[in-house]
């Protein structure tokens, strides 16, 4: 008569493996990578607000990667988030003008260097006014994309490089 042997279930070895030691290490190192991953590089955010409708929505949750700026500046059309107390409180918005530029917005239109300023993902425009502004070596000009709101009830404007805390991935 044949005997059980003392082989583990395929359950226990698919879960633990054949060595629980290598598994727990390899579990560990796992965890440790993930912590650092979404705790230092990649953090997740909630979008709260409707000033990026309808390119995001409210609600949402997306990726900022806070190395992103790096080894470059932020260029023009990405979406950033903007430090306010630190990186607990986030702004999300567009950059739409960059060091060194004049940037104005007339009856809706955003001018830059008195060119305009190709907007695909606007939708709808009020006639916001902004007076020309020359921008500093390290300062930006980010807005967000729902513009049809009246712009009274929009935060945005002029922020130095310090300020951005990295780049929206989607």
């Amino acid at each position: 008569m044949e005997t059980l042997s003392n082989k583990p279930s395929l359950a226990r070895r698919l879960v633990i493996g054949r060595n629980p030691r290598v598994t727990l290490i390899r579990a560990s190192l796992l965890a440790l990578v993930f912590s650092v991953l979404f705790g230092f590089v990649l953090r997740p955010m909630r979008v709260k607000g409707f000033s990026m409708t309808p390119t995001y929505r409210d609600g949402s949750v997306n990726l900022l990667n806070r190395l992103a700026y790096r080894s470059s500046p932020p260029r023009r059309g990405d979406v950033v988030c903007i430090k306010t107390t630190g990186m607990r409180h986030l702004y999300m918005k567009r950059v739409i003008g960059l060091p060194g530029e004049r940037v104005a917005i007339v009856a809706g239109q955003v001018m830059i260097d008195g060119q305009p300023l190709d907007e695909p993902y606007v939708v709808d425009r009020e006639k916001w006014n902004l007076p020309e502004k020359q921008l500093g070596p390290n300062e930006y000009i980010v807005i967000g994309d729902n513009r049809q709101m009246d712009q009274s009830l929009h935060s945005w404007g002029r922020v130095t490089r310090e300020k951005i805390a990295g780049k929206v991935l989607w």
